[in-house]
């Protein structure tokens, strides 16, 4: 009997060599989708045959200020959303590895131990000497269990699912980088109000000391009631601004802290004036934008999934071969349940065809297809907005850094028209309402001032995210 048992083996290795050798896969292979990149990004003034880009950079190498470094580095550990990204990435990793194995035998083995007793008075009459008591055991190994993967099926979802991986990987990235500008630009407006606050106290003690000249000036009748309470209104304007600055500042370090994954409390900082601008901001080759954002590779990644569900969904329509086998041994004698004679085996193909379904294959298909259309679409709308988001930030780069310079000048010739206009109050030649306008204004003109050094700052911030700024 052994010999037509090595021919029926022989035979079933030679089926399943058939089989997987002549496999082929059902579906399209994927390519990336032409999409329009223009020559330049509108809005650039450096050359155009520079193709460094400041995104290229790593954030450390960017931002320069120390504190604003540690703040980084602790959102990038601590953040929350960074956090739940990375758990996402995790469970798109174990989902590859689950997808994964069906495309690999499953082995497993059991065994079996049965005691039994029969009735000595049972309906047939036994001898006296007969043990009424049997043990049968089985050991057996499941050799084989396999769907042979004839049109590509599980391929395809393995494919679909590291594609999804990938996918929140790089979703993954898009948060990092999202936390690295928020954290930024919270620090940078804490910078400013802390400007704000500097030119609130003193321009209050400005105010009170020429309130102090004005209330003087009407003991001896050189000034009137009417300057005084203009006096007093300035300074009540002054301090009423302080709180309200102190209020902000509270709630800005607060946000940071949360950003950074700590609880409400101080943050430490440099100054506004000490923050260096990079010396050139260049966006370079817009068709690398393409290759450096990482929402974009996530949403072609989605893409690529897609157009492997089709092919998964097309499998569907042929037949599923499934391949089982099990060795083991069965003995009603525990004691010889390893002989030869107890050997058990068996091989078992299987072929399953769908015949009527009510149009489930069908519609799996379409619907396969309508979210690879809907992929395309999120896929071109993300590449054009990077477009737009990078010129945005380059046009106003540009915009805020020549209206903070004029804002200089202003601030400056305001600083004068305040200083000559209590000059002239003093001497008699000028009212007092010359010279409280003129301080009304260079208040309004500093803090202005403040606010476009800070936006100044925050461009940067938006230019290297729209960028991808930091994964190239």
């Amino acid at each position: 009997m052994r010999k037509p048992m090595k021919t029926t083996a022989s035979l079933s290795v030679t089926f399943i060599m058939a089989i997987v050798l002549t496999g082929c896969a059902v579906g399209t292979q994927y390519k990336r989708p032409a999409v329009a990149t223009p020559p330049e990004f509108r809005g650039e003034t450096t050359s155009k045959a520079d193709a460094a880009s400041l995104a290229d950079l790593k954030w450390f190498e960017v931002f320069k200020d120390e504190q604003l470094r540690q703040l980084l580095a602790a959102a990038v550990q601590n953040n929350y959303d960074v956090r739940e990204a990375a758990a996402r990435v995790e469970g798109a990793r174990a989902l590859l590895g689950i997808t994964r194995a069906d495309q690999l035998p499953t082995i497993s083995t059991s065994g079996g131990l049965t005691t039994q007793r029969t009735s000595a008075n049972g309906a047939f009459t036994l001898p006296q000497n007969l043990d009424l008591t049997r043990t049968y055991g089985s050991v057996g190994s499941n050799l084989l269990s396999y769907e042979v993967d004839l049109w590509g099926r599980l391929r395809n979802a393995t494919a679909a699912a590291r594609a999804d991986m990938l996918a929140s990987e790089e979703n993954r990235k898009t948060i990092v980088t999202g936390v690295v500008s928020d954290v930024t630009s919270a620090y940078y407006d804490l910078l400013e109000l802390d400007a704000e606050l500097e030119i609130a106290k003193r321009t209050l003690t400005s105010r009170e000391s020429s309130l102090r000249l004005i209330e003087s000036r009407e003991k001896v009748g050189l000034a009137s009631t009417l300057e005084v309470r203009q006096g007093q209104q300035l300074v009540q304007v002054a301090a009423q601004s302080l709180p309200i600055i102190e209020q902000q500042i509270a709630q800005t370090e607060n946000r940071l802290r949360l950003l950074v994954g700590e609880l409400p409390g101080p943050v430490a900082r440099t100054q506004l004036l000490a923050q260096k601008q990079p010396p050139v901001v260049p966006a370079g080759v817009p068709s690398a934008l393409l290759q450096r954002r990482p929402d974009i590779r996530a949403a072609e990644q989605t893409l690529v999934a897609s157009n492997a569900r089709i092919a998964v969904a097309r499998a569907a329509y042929f037949p599923t071969i499934s391949l089982t086998g099990i060795l083991g041994f069965q003995s009603n004698q525990l004691g010889s349940l390893f002989t030869g004679p107890n050997k058990a085996w068996q091989f078992a193909p299987q072929l399953a065809q769908p015949v009527f379904t009510g149009g489930r294959l069908r519609s799996n298909v379409q619907f396969a297809r309508a979210q690879q259309d809907v992929a395309l679409v999120q896929y071109e709308r993300t590449v054009q907005t990077a477009f737009r988001e990078v010129s945005d930030s380059l046009v106003q780069y540009e915009t805020v850094g020549h209206v903070r310079g004029q804002q200089e000048a202003l601030v400056a010739t305001l600083q004068d028209r305040s200083r000559l206009s209590y000059v002239r109050y003093r001497g008699g030649v000028a009212t007092l309402l010359d010279a409280l306008d003129a301080d009304r204004d260079l208040f309004d003109a500093e803090l202005r001032l403040a606010q476009l050094r800070r936006d100044e700052l925050a461009t940067v911030v938006h230019l290297y995210r729209a960028l991808g700024g930091g994964w190239q």
